[in-house]
């Protein structure tokens, strides 16, 4: 706790810390926004399902739970590793921002309708969360990597999120709740959307790689 407080301490000390931090807070937020409209956009002009290499030849499996509470577990470790390092909050938070943004981008222009069968998007539990239109890419995959791209130098971070990102990569193939392109697609995206982030929020990322020394070992 001790290291935790003196980090925020050097972060606020430093000009300019502030205003990005609320700046990356208010891009999260548009980039949300924004993806309910693109998803409803998207919804509303939803087409026929087509064919699919993986998904026409599998079944569905009822994988309901980890596809909601996977995300949940990943996401609660991952911004508690955050809110102990708030230096890389500007950075990460932009880039989560720019992803949804892009992304919206993509489900307003892709109106492709849901896999069938497709027993989970229709109703259930996962019908609160998700229409099923939101294809093209897949954020289950796609956040992950990111992450894992942005905690790199972390190995622990960086191998949990990639293997978080194959992990729900499969389950949202096993589940029919996206085409093989959305889950295969999506790291190639969210890498270009993170080699655009680190031009766009330079400063950011290199606040975010740096080492604060506040103790023995601080990332």
């Amino acid at each position: 706790m001790r290291a935790i407080f003196e980090r925020y301490r050097l972060c606020v000390r430093e000009k300019g810390f502030g205003f990005s931090l609320a700046v990356s807070f208010a891009l999260l937020v548009v980039g949300v926004v924004v993806t309910w409209f693109a998803i409803v956009y998207a919804t509303e002009r939803s087409s026929n399902s087509v064919s699919d290499v993986i998904l026409s030849n599998i079944p569905v499996f009822d994988v309901d739970g980890i596809f909601l509470y996977g995300p949940v577990i990943y996401w609660v470790i991952i911004g508690l590793y955050l809110l102990s390092h708030p230096e890389k909050l500007p950075f990460s938070l932009k880039t989560i921002g720019l992803f949804l943004l892009i992304r919206s981008a993509f489900i307003s222009m892709t109106h492709i309708g849901p896999f069938i069968p497709n027993s989970t998007t229709t109703g259930g539990i996962i019908g609160v969360f998700t229409t099923g239109n939101d294809l093209f890419f897949s954020s289950h995959t796609g956040l992950p990597f990111l992450m894992g791209l942005m905690l790199w130098k972390n190995e622990y971070m960086r191998y949990f999120s990639l293997a978080a990102s194959v992990f729900f990569g499969a389950v949202v193939l096993m589940a029919h709740l996206h085409y093989s392109i959305d889950v295969f697609a999506a790291f190639f995206i969210t890498f270009s959307i993170f080699s655009i982030a680190k031009v766009f929020f330079k400063r950011d990322f290199t606040r975010s790689n740096l080492r604060m020394e506040v103790g023995p070992r601080s990332d």
